[in-house]
């Protein structure tokens, strides 16, 4: 057998300068970095571009396209056109119907909060943190389509296979907390999105920055195959000396195959699965939450359970250093009763089951990290992939990808304000049209990252979240 490697050239060989990068970090952790292995590295040229105004980001995703005229934007011409043709030429094109009679919201609006936001009454628990909230209400995509929609607005692209935002921030900036992923998903119990793991995809980032997938039912193991099968054969002792036999072999059959990041992404993997059966039960047991905030949650009422549970979790782990958390509310579904927003049957009954559970989940995740002390260095983002029609689908609404909103909440950004502006029906965006694009470089300048700065070489191109596009949106900006 050839001779192994040692550890430091093992990681600077096989990760060019990622795993140059990575083993800076960590021999500077340790005492052990020189400084001539410091300007070999350019470690003090890396992330954050400028000081940051937050360090980790919660992204509440509702799968299915939550209707802007039912929710956060309130139209008081629509109310006042209810019922009449919405285009008397008959051009207009619906995704799935032809277009009906305008439909005023199916919800009523009211205002709240210092700043006079309009919420629909949908949210009676959010309307208490609209002083903390800025809405975007001139957001729209590029496809009417479901599953490239939501590649879009999770990714940049409408084509699958492009790293996802949470890959490219925790590339940029790590982890907090070498006991857990930088990046953790919290699907909903019922599926996943339109796409699936490509929304959460590392694309063609190394592979060690794909997000991971927790489980939080209450019931059995959050990541499953975590924990080895019980074997009174394999004693302590024996399994510590049989992991670091595999970890030789793994990494002599690594040394052999450079440029091989999947391979790389495995080990890493199975690195941190041994950390995991350690920290991980403990970051997922709720049992150690007081009652008061259990109940916050909805927790023990069956309508609340599981996304309540999602958002207590994503407050656990932004508590324990973890950088991105991503938060599904809705699944792909097309049979009604749909799993998610997608409300072409019937809007009243659709957003009516979807509603509440976003808002009671939402709105203690944002008060519980503003009691914490912790909304100030998180940034809560909650959005969909495109809107729904201001005319009327029989009792429902078709997709409209030419307006939708969207809102964040801490980590840098100005509360209570707005921006952007549809139309006077909610169709379109008519004041600052705001893509994904501009989305991401707000969030990525919040986290100290210049959006044009961050970028990987991948087919000869110097790709980047925001692709050749995107501005910060520096009226949220605090």
């Amino acid at each position: 057998m050839a001779r192994l490697t040692d550890r430091r050239s093992f990681l600077w060989t096989s990760g060019g300068g990622l795993g140059g990068l990575a083993l800076t970090s960590l021999l500077d952790q340790e005492g052990l970095l020189t400084g001539d292995d410091l300007a070999d590295s350019q470690v003090n040229q890396v992330l954050p571009h400028r000081p940051a105004k937050c360090k980790s980001v919660i992204q509440i995703f509702c799968p299915g396209a939550v209707s802007q005229v039912d929710t956060y934007d309130y139209k008081p011409e629509l109310e006042k056109k209810s019922g009449t043709a919405f285009d008397a030429s008959g051009n207009l094109k619906f995704f799935a119907s032809k277009p009906g009679n305008l439909q005023k919201s199916y919800f009523k609006f009211s205002q709240h909060g210092e700043s006079g936001r309009w919420l629909s009454s949908l949210f009676p628990n959010l309307c208490k943190c609209v002083d903390d909230m800025a809405f975007v209400y001139s957001m729209h995509n590029k496809s009417a389509l479901h599953g490239p929609a939501t590649f879009m607005m999770n990714t940049g692209f409408t084509l699958p296979g492009f790293p996802s935002m949470g890959s490219w921030i925790t590339y940029g900036l790590g982890s907090e907390n070498e006991n857990l992923p930088a990046f953790v998903v919290l699907p909903d119990l019922r599926g996943v999105a339109p796409g699936g793991p490509a929304n959460w995809g590392a694309g063609f980032l190394p592979a060690v920055f794909q997000g991971t997938s927790i489980q939080v039912t209450g019931q059995g193991p959050p990541i499953a195959d975590l924990q080895p099968p019980l074997d009174p054969v394999i004693t302590g002792a024996g399994e510590k000396r049989l992991r670091s036999f595999i970890d030789r072999l793994n990494k002599e059959h690594l040394s052999t195959r450079l440029g091989r990041n999947d391979l790389e992404a495995r080990i890493k993997a199975y690195e941190l699965s041994a950390r995991l059966q350690l920290s991980a039960p403990e970051v997922t047991d709720l049992h150690q939450e007081t009652e008061k905030t259990k109940s916050m949650y909805g927790l023990g009422i069956n309508r609340f359970e599981s996304f309540g549970r999602q958002c207590l979790m994503a407050r656990r782990l932004v508590e324990r250093g973890v950088r991105f958390v991503q938060v599904f509310c809705g699944a792909d579904n097309i049979a009604p009763p749909r799993p998610n927003w997608d409300a072409h049957e019937d809007l009243q009954v659709n957003h009516g089951r979807h509603g509440p559970v976003l808002d009671r989940g939402a709105a203690a995740l944002i008060q519980d990290l503003k009691q914490r002390g912790l909304l100030e260095e998180t940034l809560v983002i909650c959005a969909t992939e495109f809107g729904r029609q201001p005319a009327a689908q029989g009792k429902g609404r078709d997709h409209n990808p030419g307006a939708f909103t969207t809102w964040m909440a801490g980590g840098g950004i100005k509360g209570g304000v707005s921006y952007g502006v549809s139309d006077e029906i909610g169709y379109k965006a008519a004041v600052n049209p705001t893509y994904s694009y501009d989305l991401h470089a707000t969030a990525l300048h919040l986290l100290g990252i210049d959006h044009k700065k961050l970028t990987y070489y991948h087919n000869g191109i110097q790709r980047r979240l925001t692709d050749v596009h995107g501005q910060v949106i520096t009226d949220l900006v605090a």
